[in-house]
């Protein structure tokens, strides 16, 4: 991994003790597909970043700067992920919020996990429920500490299906919201259905690909309706679209649908294409 640190226009070389994003997980972050040295979907990821400090009253560094060094930090970078995490920065102890404040970011490169390149993917139920909170609704915020426990579950010694690669996430209602780090799509009565995310989860940036493509229903789903559904799918922004072939028990031979719709992604942004 390489990583660029900054405070405001100044590049430093570590966090500051007193960071609120260390501290607090007061921030915000992107991931991004890198695909020959550029982020192709790098407007829709910022789009959402500002969506995000707006809500926290959180100060952005400037776009401009951060893409130049974004460049830079991908020049020999053919496939990977760019994370871009943004602090409110330093504030001392304290929960409330400082007078000023002048944001500390971080940017990261790192390679593609081995699902952005897999094919059929095999999913488990988490026991770790997702807290309902619409203040924090839809924000790529920096507290991932549910996402984080949902995830050690398939590590422990005891744990069944142990071989998934990834975990679906139920709130605290019993309402399913998504998987640890994808959103969700099902087929249900002939309808592609997502969970709503209006009380928790995150507004993905593919997930909005998705929904301009199958103007598909926003809704509240049960875990049942999700294990009787005709097919389902994941997606993110740097996995793309990922069929899943099994939940638990319940296996799912490929769908015409799933597979046409990874096609018309791969048409519209060539990095998601399979061969790639």
């Amino acid at each position: 991994m390489s990583a660029r640190i900054f405070v405001g226009e100044r590049r430093v070389d570590a966090i500051a003790a007193d960071d609120r994003g260390l501290a607090y997980g007061d921030g915000l972050f992107e991931t991004l597909r890198v695909h020959r040295g550029e982020a192709p979907w790098w407007d829709a990821h910022w789009s959402r970043l500002a969506r995000g400090a707006e809500r926290l009253r959180l100060s952005l560094p400037e776009q401009a700067r951060v893409r130049d060094q974004a460049a830079a930090l991908l020049e020999n970078v053919d496939a990977g992920a760019l994370k871009l995490i943004v602090s409110r920065g330093s504030g001392g102890r304290g929960y409330a919020l400082p007078t000023t404040n002048t944001p500390t970011w971080i940017l990261s490169a790192h390679p593609l996990p081995p699902s952005a390149r897999a094919g059929s993917t095999l999913l488990r139920w988490c026991d770790t429920r997702l807290s309902i909170q619409p203040a924090l609704a839809g924000l790529k915020h920096c507290n991932r500490l549910e996402q984080v426990l949902a995830r050690a579950e398939w590590n422990d010694a005891a744990a069944t299906h142990r071989d998934a690669d990834e975990g679906l996430m139920l709130d605290t209602d019993e309402c399913v919201v998504g998987a640890t780090a994808a959103n969700l799509f099902a087929l249900v009565d002939g309808r592609w259905l997502t969970p709503r995310i209006d009380r928790c989860g995150v507004a993905g940036v593919c997930r909005a690909w998705v929904l301009s493509e199958l103007q598909a229903g926003e809704v509240r789903l049960s875990a049942q309706q999700i294990e009787s559904a005709q097919a389902i799918f994941l997606c993110n922004a740097v996995r793309g679209i990922l069929p899943v072939a099994r939940l638990g028990e319940r296996a799912w031979a490929p769908h015409p649908q799933v597979s046409a719709l990874r096609d018309r992604l791969a048409a519209a942004v060539p990095m998601f294409a399979v061969n790639e």
